[in-house]
């Protein structure tokens, strides 16, 4: 059996960054990642947008780590050479009825931090972007897009030149929580068995899962996992926008958004299918990740409320991700949920619940945020 200080159980971007937080506090770590290479997951399979944190409730962990995290993370692709631009996104009314939504997102902007959004007038929107259809828009400028993937190799990058070491195709099978810390199980092929004294549970989709295989957790402490399909569709031909396209928000994302990668190759995406909700004694990972080509024609009505010149038989079906909710659809909007021993009692045992967007975008502020914790006495 090995003997480690912490455990982080996935190595998606959270898990990552928490891992590289933790070893370069001097904290020896492993990371147990279930899949056959790091970042499959939600970390894949997503919009790849650093947002600016105006969405999020004034004092929620949403808005805090996401204005904190987005900063941080501009510094760190700056001096890491990872590919980001910051190209800004605009969020558009299509109606008159909907113009007071986005004076209220810019206040709510302006609470948690964000002092750069500009109202813009339709025909201003129109002069940054022509083909745009809109009666008025709020401009984000801070706003942009990054290459997930290089951002995760730099993040394993280095917390293994601090001393990590990541443990692929290494699924927890058991785990019990003891009066010196804890005992953990893979059920890799390696067998591995590890006692240490602090576990981050950094599973994303399956956290609430991995909480409860934990024998000596409270069953009470546990959230209601909910999963919310997002679906993305390509844009065949070039992008007629320089920029991201944003409608007003709707309950369970953002909506149909048009994104960018770092090519120019424009995206739509992600709607939210709520799937049904994980049966217990579900094999972790058996998830549907195809795309519906019949979902084609509720996307182009999407979009063409804001874009009326998308062609036809434009869009093609591109990828899938799942949104690891902890509020269900007809629940407001939930918050990271990072409960650690202040909530549950258990030394060295922090658990990340619902850590959908703007996870990715907070991903180094939470990992700062967990070490903190981390290593309080």
């Amino acid at each position: 059996m090995e003997c480690v200080a912490a455990v982080v159980i996935g190595a998606g971007v959270v898990g990552l960054a928490c891992a590289r937080a933790l070893a370069r506090r001097g904290i020896e770590t492993v990371i147990l990642e279930r899949n056959d290479t790091f970042g499959s997951e939600t970390s894949a399979r997503n919009s790849e947008v650093i947002h600016a944190g105006l969405y999020y409730p004034t004092g929620s962990l949403k808005a805090a780590l996401c204005v904190a995290g987005r900063q941080t993370l501009y510094g760190f692709c700056a001096t890491h050479g990872i590919s980001h631009r910051r190209c800004g996104k605009l969020i558009v009314a299509t109606s008159a009825a909907q113009e007071d939504r986005l004076v209220a997102l810019q206040q709510q902007g302006r609470l948690n931090g964000v002092d750069d959004l500009r109202l813009l007038s339709a025909a201003e929107a129109r002069t940054l972007e022509p083909a745009l259809a809109c009666s008025a828009a709020l401009l984000s400028p801070s706003t942009g897009i990054i290459d997930s993937r290089a951002l995760m190799l730099a993040l394993l990058g280095e917390a293994e030149r601090a001393g990590a070491w990541l443990a692929l195709r290494s699924p927890l099978s058991s785990g019990a929580i003891e009066t010196r810390g804890f005992i953990l199980e893979s059920a890799g092929s390696d067998g591995l068995r590890f006692a240490s004294t602090m576990v981050i549970n950094a599973a994303g989709l399956w956290a609430p899962e991995v909480a409860a295989s934990l024998a000596g957790f409270p069953a009470a402490l546990l959230p209601v996992s909910h999963h919310a399909k997002g679906n993305y569709y390509a844009l065949g031909g070039c992008s007629p926008f320089s920029r991201l396209i944003y409608p007003l928000p709707e309950n369970g994302g953002l909506g149909v958004h048009l994104t960018l990668d770092l090519g120019g190759q424009a995206r739509f995406g992600p709607d939210v299918e709520w799937l049904p909700p994980p049966t217990p004694g579900q094999p972790i990972g058996s998830l549907d990740y195809r795309v519906d080509p019949t979902r084609a024609g509720a996307f182009a009505a999407e979009i063409r409320r804001y874009w009326p010149g998308l062609p036809t038989a434009a869009l093609a079906p591109a990828y899938a991700g799942i949104r690891p909710k902890i509020a269900g659809c007809s629940d407001p909007p939930g918050d990271f949920l990072i409960q650690g021993p202040a909530q549950h009692g258990i030394p060295g045992l922090i658990n990340l619940f619902g850590i959908e967007s703007p996870g990715l975008t907070a991903s180094l502020a939470i990992a700062d945020y967990v070490a903190d914790i981390a290593t309080e006495r």
